[in-house]
């Protein structure tokens, strides 16, 4: 596929994330305004209330602050919109004239959460992530689990710390362990961390077993996830029962829902099964996502450096795999759930997605274009996610996925 030509001429610069090939849904408001819907098209926000209010759809729910009430209409909802925005935006488009009184410039506005979550499970899809952090912990004979090669094996996490990009991040307290390994200690992580991830939003909701081909047609769009860890704070609590408060500070994801239609011609399959999965987990063609990613740390007040470059594509599972499985037992899914991919890593050094691997462990730490090093997140450094697909002559934009580690409080409010 080519670029789609657009009358908003910023959505046809090849570098822009936003042409109107992608057309990603969000929240967002200007001063004096309340939240709504909005869709991105180059450098401005199609205000999806005024283009209701003008009368160009009919949809009727855009008034809200996120997009669940759209998600709850499904597929075909899903698709005559996006048909619908794609002739009012394109070149010629004899709706110009209304539609570009809705246009609001991207400066102008602050973006928000563009869904309500309903639940966050988080998973452990990334083969090379999975084995690296299994041979830090468990030797390299032992690195995947019994059950890796079989499902995609996941935890439940908290909905309710699930915050949009530009969202600071304090530094948590927790257990660690003591200085002779006798007795915990309550103190700030000393060992905080990210995990570059992307997410899937449910838009459809199911109460039974779904196969994989139902879970991929269940699923709205993605966002880009950075599921921040505290490994020290995981290292004491996560036997047996797995992260609890390590993974409870926050979980930042993207303002923009790109949807699963925009990110179709970017499908490419998984890598060969060593082992064959059960059939309800089984390939149905091409499920992964051919998704280039970064992140950049930036210390307080210093220029980014680029820590890790990989791609989507080195999944073991895809987002409908784990749909799929977090549904056999009969559980019911929202509209709104949000299924994190877990750490997204590839085979060489500079292709891991967290600092645990990036660092080995903190035996390993690396230099930043400042001189200065990192084994782990320092107060003041800001981690940004970035992802795009490309396509011929454009690509498809998340928008940035940036948050910045604030200093631990004590019980009075003040920095410990």
């Amino acid at each position: 596929m080519t670029l789609r030509p657009s009358w908003v001429e910023s959505a046809n610069d090849p570098a822009h994330p936003f042409p109107l090939n992608n057309l990603p849904c969000g929240v967002f408001s200007t001063p004096g305004t309340a939240p709504r819907c909005g869709v991105a098209i180059g450098n401005a926000i199609l205000d999806m209330a005024a283009v209701e209010e003008g009368g160009l759809t009919d949809v009727g729910c855009f008034h809200e602050p996120a997009w669940n009430a759209f998600m709850a209409r499904g597929p075909r909802a899903w698709a005559a919109l996006r048909t619908r925005l794609t002739a009012i935006l394109a070149a010629g488009s004899p709706d110009r004239s209304r539609a570009e009184a809705a246009l609001v410039p991207m400066g102008e506005a602050s973006l928000h959460m563009p869904f309500r979550v309903a639940e966050f499970t988080d998973f452990y899809s990334g083969r090379h992530h999975a084995t690296n952090v299994g041979t830090m912990f468990r030797g390299a004979e032992n690195a995947l689990p019994p059950n890796w090669l079989h499902m995609p094996i996941g935890y439940n996490g908290r909905a309710s710390s699930v915050v949009v990009s530009g969202t600071p991040v304090r530094r948590p307290w927790g257990q660690l362990k003591g200085p002779q390994y006798d007795a915990p200690i309550l103190a700030p992580s000393r060992r905080f961390d990210l995990e570059l991830e992307m997410g899937a939003v449910v838009g459809v909701p199911s109460d039974g077993p779904l196969n994989v081909t139902e879970a991929q047609a269940n699923i709205f769009g993605h966002v880009l996830l950075n599921d921040w860890s505290a490994r020290d704070i995981q290292a004491w609590e996560y036997q047996p029962l797995g992260p609890f408060q390590a993974k409870a500070t926050a979980t930042t994801v993207s303002p923009w829902i790109v949807t699963a239609e925009a990110l179709a011609p970017f499908r490419v399959d998984a890598p060969p099964r060593e082992v064959p999965l059960l059939p309800h987990l089984a390939d149905d063609g091409p499920m992964l996502h051919d998704i280039d990613l970064s992140v950049t740390l930036a210390p307080e007040g210093r220029e980014p450096t680029t820590i890790a470059r990989t791609n989507a594509r080195e999944l073991y599972y895809s987002a409908a795999q784990q749909l799929a499985h977090h549904s056999t037992a009969g559980c019911p899914m929202r509209v709104g759930d949000l299924l994190g991919t877990g750490t997204i890593s590839g085979p060489a050094r500079h292709q891991r997605g967290s600092l645990l691997e990036l660092s080995w462990g903190g035996e390993e730490p690396l230099t930043l274009d400042t001189g200065e090093t990192r084994a782990f997140l320092e107060d003041g450094d800001t981690l940004t996610l970035h992802g795009h697909a490309r396509g011929e002559g454009y690509r498809i934009g998340f928008g940035a996925c940036t948050g910045t580690v604030l200093p631990a409080l004590d019980r009075e409010g003040d920095p410990a």
